[in-house]
């Protein structure tokens, strides 16, 4: 039964009001070099077609899916393909990567148009999806058709469009349901083909009320598709909160929402679909936003895979002020969730969703005291858990009583880490403990079903 909450969560400074007006923008990349990390999903990295030499045009495959949970990889521009290579990417790290001079012509790749008047099957519909390299565009990164293909279809009963942006600043998915609905309807509706037995729901927040009542507008005398309102509370996009929310259903970490009957794709991902399936493109462009105190012109942009975030930051208006890099804290998605940028100078992927300038200034560094046992990070957490002792176990090494404890089950919200009162860093060292037991096929146990096949 929906409950349209779950237990815990927090209320964070959502900061929305900079952009949430700012209707979509097209930034057209400037001309040199474009990156494209040839891992931009959960999975095998995408394999190279191109060599250094060749001309590539816009939307043309440059590397290839390396097995079923993997994905395609198009180019977003037309021009030479300049070098193969480890390229530094947001995380920091060293990605094999394909590098391409924009010649600034944008060629479009000669597509063959293979749409016939009757509708396509099953099989047609998830094949278009692997080709155009649809991802989890939520964040999960999960490969689509994987996705899609690894669930029975007679089993899935409810299809959700999750339209709850909970990361504070980000305004992309709202901006898209308002200005592209039908897209996103479309997007449902394919969903809804491969799976024939499900209800499709649309899930905004209860702040959202523009969304929602256009939303219910649009599908008033629709049979299978509905608009739902979930409480605004972080982290109510989270997968297993949502659920929750929507269905009453609980799922854990060793599971994947397939067994409880459950579809979850975020409202890009979606209208991704429609595109790939209704105009044949594949996935070269996503919506990002540009917010902050420290950001000029906080907006929402419509930019190309393999732009640099430098480059997405200086055309979308740069730094307010007299500000310098220096001044302000840049962040690779939001607050809550986001990661420091050690660079500017590295590539947007399909996994890209904002780019938050805060200024150092505003923000209150306070030192770690010792813990105070108010319980706070256990009244928020929404997996139930123990934060603290899962961060004593983490301090002092022992994996088997941090797996025993449930530490598995964290879903790395940060909600805990926020409420702490004494400022300790209980996500962060939760989540990296999480990280080094996912490779111990004999402590993660029947975890890592779940950590391989996602």
């Amino acid at each position: 039964m929906a409950r349209l909450n779950f237990k815990g969560g927090v209320h964070p400074y959502e900061g929305r009001d900079l952009s949430r007006r700012k209707a979509i923008e097209t930034l057209v990349p400037e001309q040199g070099e474009m990156v494209f990390p040839l891992l931009q999903h959960k999975g095998n990295p995408a394999v190279p077609v191109v060599e250094i030499g060749d001309y590539v045009r816009t939307g043309q495959l440059i590397a290839q899916a390396d097995g079923e949970c993997s994905a395609n990889l198009h180019s977003s521009v037309s021009g030479q393909v300049l070098a193969i290579g480890k390229r530094e990417t947001a995380d920091g790290s060293l990605q094999e990567s394909i590098v391409i001079g924009n010649d600034g012509m944008y060629e479009e790749v000669t597509r063959r148009d293979d749409r016939s008047l009757a509708d396509p099957s099953r099989r047609k519909l998830l094949q278009i999806i692997r080709d155009a390299g649809i991802v989890g565009m939520g964040g999960a990164g999960l490969p689509t058709y994987y996705k899609y293909a690894d669930a029975n279809p007679r089993k899935i009963d409810t299809v959700i469009a999750n339209g709850v942006e909970c990361e504070p600043y980000s305004t992309s998915d709202y901006r898209r349901i308002l200005e592209e609905p039908w897209k996103l309807i479309n997007g449902i509706y394919v969903a809804l083909k491969l799976f024939p037995g499900a209800r499709g729901y649309i899930a905004v927040t209860e702040n959202n009320n523009e969304a929602y009542r256009m939303l219910r507008g649009l599908l008033r005398d629709d049979p299978r598709i509905y608009v739902k309102k979930v409480r605004a509370k972080y982290p109510i996009g989270s997968e297993r909160q949502l659920i929750y929310a929507l269905t009453g259903r609980q799922l854990n970490a060793k599971m994947l929402p397939y067994e409880i009957g459950c579809m979850v794709n975020n409202i890009d991902t979606l209208i991704s679909i429609n595109q790939a399936v209704v105009c044949r493109e594949p996935l070269i462009t996503r919506i990002l936003t540009v917010s902050g105190d420290g950001a000029a012109h906080p907006g929402n942009f419509r930019v190309r895979i393999g732009m640099t975030y430098r480059d997405v930051l200086e055309q979308s208006g740069g730094l307010r002020g007299k500000l310098t890099e220096e001044d302000v804290l840049i962040l690779d998605g939001g607050p809550m969730t986001g990661s420091p940028l050690k660079s500017l100078d590295v590539p947007v992927t399909k996994l890209s969703s904002s780019i938050v300038c805060l200024r150092k200034r505003r923000i209150v560094f306070q030192p770690e005291t010792p813990c105070t046992r108010c319980g706070r990070c256990l009244s928020v957490c929404p997996e139930n858990l123990a934060p603290m002792q899962l961060y004593k176990d983490a301090m002092a090494g022992n994996k088997p009583a941090f797996v025993e404890h449930m530490g598995l089950e964290c879903c790395g919200c940060g909600c805990c880490s926020y409420a702490c009162p004494s400022k300790i860093s209980l996500s962060d060292t939760i989540s990296r403990t999480k990280v080094s037991i996912r490779g111990n096929v004999q402590l993660s146990g029947d975890y890592g079903r779940r950590i391989v096949r996602s």
